[in-house]
């Protein structure tokens, strides 16, 4: 199927149907991960069905925001989790939501590692990752400051615990409802930790060469596959990041060896940021290029990373993507797919609500375009 612009009569690349795996999408624009923090207490909330349900059409592929895997995983207040019996049954009426308007819905798993404070952690323990070394403080653009307690580094019998957490949170999402999962390795979490030469200074198995730095990430997904079938999990990369300082001296050797060796597992797709995305929330001009990756890779390739409409239409009819996963844009605009079709004018986010515990305001009250004055 292919939807055409109302004002030139050409195919929009971005609103035709796509075969994935098992499931038939509409069009190719993704609602990517996005934390909200409106999850009080770590559990989804009655909230969260209005929001993913306003922004999910038939067909339409959504990713939740972060979540975590265990009491260990957080780094951030009001952040879900799916490792509980009430967290599972709270996503049950957000998962339905999306199912009733017929969306396809996908849990992202988490774990932050590092990027974490004792406030957070389980008897105000340090938080686990592959090192022992300490963030620097970050400063937020309202101007507050964020301190990092120093990691505690993870001992190597310790982490086939870690990734059964993955496999359990897997496990829990298939209870949920959820139609599969996508594994957070990017942005600087524990997943990314582990691959990045700038964080990773271990001299075990998981440390040193590039095969030993990318061997946790790859037992997270092979304990995922073997749970719930490689046509249900996807994973996030973000191989040219820094962010969280988590940045590599070798990025492209890096995302080609993780895309190749996906293969190995069948999953269904790969998530993979613009290398112009250096930061969150930060778009920069870069010639390096995910293509190498994309070509790589044997599934379903996801792109992104700053993406506009148009940006998104080019990257799919050059076939440097078969998705494209939105995020600001459609946090604003919740019928962003819609709005390409009439190339209507786009909302603008707020990025002082991004954040905020509201469970309405900058989360279920952005206008549909039939809404607007």
């Amino acid at each position: 199927m292919e939807t055409k612009s109302a004002q030139t009569g050409n195919t929009i690349p971005l609103l035709t149907s796509y075969k994935f795996g098992k499931f038939d999408l509409s069009h190719r624009v993704v609602l990517a991960p996005l934390t909200r923090q409106r999850s009080y207490n770590n559990v989804p909330q009655p909230h969260a069905i209005l929001y993913y349900s306003q922004r999910t059409t038939r067909g339409a592929l959504l990713i939740t925001e972060a979540t975590g895997v265990s009491d260990t995983a957080q780094g951030y207040p009001l952040t879900p989790g799916i490792w509980t019996k009430e967290q599972v049954e709270a996503w049950k009426p957000i998962v339905d939501a999306v199912h009733a308007k017929g969306g396809i819905f996908f849990c992202q798993l988490w774990h932050v590692g590092r990027v974490s404070n004792s406030g957070f952690q389980p008897n105000g323990q340090a938080p686990i990752s592959c090192t022992d070394k300490p963030l620097t403080p970050q400063i937020l653009a309202d101007g507050d400051v964020v301190e990092f307690t120093p990691p505690r580094r993870l001992r190597t019998d310790e982490i086939p615990q870690i990734v059964d957490h993955f496999r359990i949170a897997a496990r829990n999402a298939m209870e949920a409802g959820f139609d599969g999962v996508e594994i957070h390795g990017a942005h600087g979490y524990l997943i990314d930790q582990f691959m990045k030469d700038q964080v990773n200074d271990r001299t075990d198995q998981y440390g040193g060469s590039l095969e030993n730095r990318c061997r946790f990430a790859l037992e997270v997904v092979e304990a995922v596959v073997n749970e719930i079938g490689a046509d249900r999990v996807g994973i996030r990369l973000s191989p040219y990041a820094d962010y969280m300082e988590s940045g590599d001296s070798n990025p492209k050797e890096l995302g080609l060896y993780m895309a190749e060796s996906l293969n190995r597992y069948g999953i269904l797709y790969c998530h993979m940021i613009e290398p112009r995305m250096k930061k969150q929330l930060e778009k920069f001009e870069c010639h390096d290029s995910l293509l190498p990756m994309r070509k790589a890779f044997k599934s379903t390739f996801i792109a992104a990373g700053g993406f506009d409409g148009d940006d998104g239409n080019k990257v799919v009819a050059e076939d440097r993507a078969d998705l494209v996963a939105f995020g600001r844009f459609f946090l604003a605009n919740p019928d962003l797919p819609k709005r390409f079709e009439l190339n209507a004018p786009l909302n603008k986010y707020n990025r002082r609500t991004f954040y905020i515990p509201d469970p309405v305001v900058g989360y279920t009250d952005y206008p549909f375009l039939e809404t607007e004055n």
